[in-house]
């Protein structure tokens, strides 16, 4: 292909994953007690939470305009021109980042801005790496990855609220009466925004008020048509409940095929171990929004 996709660990995809797909991934740098460590590199979700699960100190950052350029330069020895797909700007500064690098690059790196993170930013690149094969110019794809940012929605429900109080979503009051109450905040994260969409009594409730909150959300991508895919996620430090989570995503969706990562770490420094997520796509039809290109 003339055109690389270019990401990074945010998707879900990882380095090796992401070699496999004839992807570009740049590992996300996580500090941990101050120290460096980079996503899917040196640092699986696994040990990630269950250090903070320990009381160390976690904080998500960006990877710096070095280690951007060298993949991006690296993408450009092989390909043309490429689409990077980084996390959504309304949670992070690499999607802006992004464009003031891409301005040293004279076209040849189109900086997307589809709004989306975890199992939603997946499909992006998945759809884009489709668009690709067919024949799409870097700057086209960009341009439809961000007219379809929109089409995909993510919940997240939390087992704890003492995570959003450290990154200062919630205050120290809340976060006290609402564990008192045993409260769980149902997040949703659709374009930029990451919103409180519910607050429910009890890790069982907000599990089923998150699968209602989906299949409304799914029967309404439903009628604008297209494809759906289905995507389960997580923070789970035990795989029987990890496991049980993707079986009721399974039961609710039984139509669907459902995939499940991890969450991504920029969402676990806020959401913290044994979080649930679900997240429902409207992807791009098989046969594209246009004809493929010869």
């Amino acid at each position: 292909m003339s055109v690389a996709i270019v990401t990074d660990t945010n998707s879900g995809i990882g380095v090796e994953e992401g070699r496999d797909l004839g992807i570009y991934v740049l590992p996300m740098p996580v500090l941990i007690d101050g120290a460096v460590r980079y996503e899917g590199v040196d640092l699986t979700p696994e040990e990630f939470y269950r250090l903070q699960a320990e009381g160390h100190q976690v904080q998500s950052c960006q990877a710096t305009p070095g280690e951007v350029m060298r993949l991006w330069d690296q993408a450009l020895q092989a390909h043309q021109e490429l689409v990077y797909i980084p996390m959504t700007s309304g949670l992070s500064g690499a999607c802006q980042t992004g464009k003031m690098l891409a301005a040293e690059y004279g076209g040849q790196v189109q900086v997307a801005d589809n709004r989306r993170i975890s199992v939603t930013q997946r499909n992006s690149v998945m759809d884009a790496l489709d668009l690709a094969d067919r024949g799409w110019s870097a700057a086209e794809i960009r341009e439809e990855l961000e007219r379809t940012a929109y089409d995909s929605i993510i919940y997240i429900g939390v087992d704890t609220l003492e995570y959003l109080r450290r990154g200062g979503r919630i205050t120290p009051a809340a976060a006290a009466m609402g564990t008192v109450l045993q409260i769980k905040p149902l997040l949703k994260i659709e374009g930029q925004r990451l919103d409180a969409y519910a607050k429910v009594r009890g890790r069982k409730g907000c599990m089923r008020r998150l699968v209602e909150a989906m299949e409304q959300s799914a029967a309404e991508f439903r009628r604008q048509g297209g494809p759906l895919c289905i995507g389960a996620a997580g923070s789970f430090l035990d795989p029987e409940e990890r496991d049980a989570w993707i079986d009721m995503a399974r039961q609710a969706f039984p139509e669907e095929e459902i995939f499940y990562d991890p969450l991504s770490l920029s969402i676990g420094c806020h959401v913290g171990p044994n979080a649930f997520g679900m997240a429902v796509t409207r992807r791009l039809s098989p046969a594209g929004r246009k004809e493929a290109k010869p």
